[in-house]
């Protein structure tokens, strides 16, 4: 199968009336010319993997090679020799079996098949709706479809047999059957375990085995999972959460008991706080009291900690003070402190401030605005 991107129609934002170009994902198979065609809102990696799924899915079967252009959602480094594929998209295609063939720079014979796919695409699906407006993709694919029926299902002039009579005779045969469930769409990316012994993805903290603190995972996310790996081999592995700020720990993740707060004991957490000053040392210890495990305040804490390089220890006490005074037992609520100056206020009457109003981290405060 030949897979290539083009220009597709417009879409229209029923709201805003903004207009965006869509891109048109066309897929043809070698021998047939069978041809699939998708409208997606751009050509990132998401997009690029799904299309190749709907595309496996409208044909029953998977190729045993796949052609794409050198675009960067399927080659990450184009060569002669050795193309280097998105890992994202290596993965697909090993899940289907097939292999990934990307054509030559410059040898535009590599992708006849994908070139004329995007003709034929442009003449019987782009013109014939481009007076038409469409507000969603799914309105738009619809009628895209409508119209790919009719292709395929078209007797082509010189043969007198259609490319759906050819492909059920030829490709279909030969092509690979597919798996039960289709391809999840899977983004890799390194983080740092850190040393309450968790990862950050996507906004949410997930735990993985302790004795790989400070060491850098390999992790693969999904709309349902994620999964985390080691030197090849996963080590951890969740239901994925869309909660951000939230935490999904696992019981046998964390250290033994002698061993339960690894490197960094709560006493440590509390005793580096102290060198900023008491008040930064009983922030600390409570921020670590207030959750369910004190590893679940490290990252507050050394947020906090690190604010004192940037205001200095002095602020960073002040501050501290005035977090407790307010009960604001948090990372944020520290940082709109100095940010808004507002631990240089005057304690009596805390001046410009309405009384009564309670601190929040997007009160700042009119010496923000001096």
């Amino acid at each position: 199968m030949f897979v290539d991107f083009t220009a597709g129609l417009d879409l229209v934002d029923a709201q805003t009336g903004e207009v965006t170009t869509t891109q048109l994902f066309i897929g043809v198979w070698g021998h047939s010319n069978f041809t699939y065609a998708e409208a997606v809102p751009n050509q990132a990696v998401p997009a690029w993997t799904n299309c190749h799924v709907h595309a496996f899915a409208y044909s029953g079967v998977a190729p045993h090679v796949l052609v794409p252009d050198n675009l960067k959602s399927g080659v990450t480094r184009p060569c002669l020799y050795e193309p280097e594929v998105n890992r994202s998209y290596g993965e697909l295609a090993a899940y289907y079996g097939a292999a990934i063939l990307p054509a030559r720079p410059y040898h535009a014979r590599d992708k006849a098949k994908a070139e004329a796919g995007v003709l034929l695409a442009q003449r019987w699906i782009l013109a014939v709706l481009r007076h038409r407006t469409f507000f969603s993709l799914g309105e738009m694919n619809v009628a895209i479809r409508e119209l790919l029926e009719k292709l395929n299902k078209r007797a082509m002039r010189k043969i007198k047999r259609s490319r759906k009579e050819i492909f059920e005779s030829a490709d279909r045969p030969a092509a690979l059957p597919l798996p039960e469930r289709p391809y999840e769409y899977a983004a890799w990316s390194k983080h740092l375990v850190h040393i309450d012994y968790c990862i950050e993805v996507d906004y949410h903290i997930y735990s993985v085995p302790f004795r790989l603190m400070h060491e850098t995972l390999d992790v693969r996310l999904t709309a349902t999972t994620l999964e985390a790996f080691y030197e090849g081999r996963r080590v951890a592995a969740h239901a994925r959460s869309y909660v951000k700020g939230g935490q999904t720990i696992l019981e046998e993740h964390r250290p033994p008991e002698h061993q339960k707060h690894g490197e960094w004991p709560p006493s440590r957490m509390i005793a580096w706080a102290a060198k900023a000053g008491p008040s930064a040392a009983v922030l600390v210890e409570r921020i670590l009291a207030s959750r369910r495990r004190p590893e679940e305040g490290y990252r507050a804490c050394l947020g906090i900690m690190r604010l004192g390089r940037d205001y200095g220890p002095e602020r960073l006490e002040a501050a501290a003070a005035r977090a407790l005074k307010f009960n604001a037992l948090s990372f944020r609520s520290v940082k709109s402190i100095l940010v808004a100056g507002l631990d240089r206020a005057a304690d009596a009457g805390d001046e410009g401030r309405q009384p009564g109003l309670p601190l929040h981290e997007n009160i700042r405060g009119g010496a923000y605005y001096h």
